[in-house]
């Protein structure tokens, strides 16, 4: 009789520990400094770009050039934001220290964007906006952005600035 409470005993500790455990932690905590994934770019990624650009230029301000290392940091955070159901800046920092690491960054920014239809809808909002304009306008020398969809077709973006 002692032996079954025993191995429902341990049955049961062995899902608890299993239920609790911790393994997409770095995941959940938005950790963007483990892997280097960088997507397939998309044409809404390279009008969004392109209308940035287009924009800086018409204000006398130099062209950004688009980087691997600043796509993998802004694709790991719109992920983050899909999974989380919200937009945000968190971890901020973290993606900024990596690109100061990684790609050699003195100055690092960040526009989000959700629930944008079009490049247009988006790089339009942002300049209507003093904050995200002031990001546009700013010195930098290089940027990438983000663009995915969550399982309702809503879109999310990161979009990220540096200075090297």
């Amino acid at each position: 009789m002692k032996s079954p409470v025993k191995v429902i005993y341990i049955a049961c500790m062995a899902m608890l520990l299993y239920s609790c455990s911790a393994e997409n932690v770095e995941e959940d905590l938005g950790s963007s400094n483990k892997e280097f994934i960088v997507p397939e770019v998309k044409s809404i990624e390279i009008e969004i770009l392109d209308l940035i650009n287009n924009y800086r230029i018409s204000k006398e301000l130099n062209a950004l050039t688009p980087l691997d290392v600043i796509k993998s940091q802004a694709y790991r955070h719109t992920d983050y934001m899909i999974k989380q159901n919200n937009i945000s800046h968190d971890y901020f920092y973290e993606r900024k220290s990596y690109l100061v690491t990684n790609a050699g960054a003195s100055k690092v920014a960040e526009n989000v964007g959700y629930g944008y239809s079009s490049a247009e809808s988006i790089v339009n909002a942002w300049i209507k906006s003093d904050s995200h304009r002031s990001t546009i306008e700013g010195d930098f020398t290089a940027f990438d952005i983000s663009i995915e969809q969550n399982e309702d077709g809503v879109m999310y973006c990161t979009n990220i600035f540096i200075k090297k």
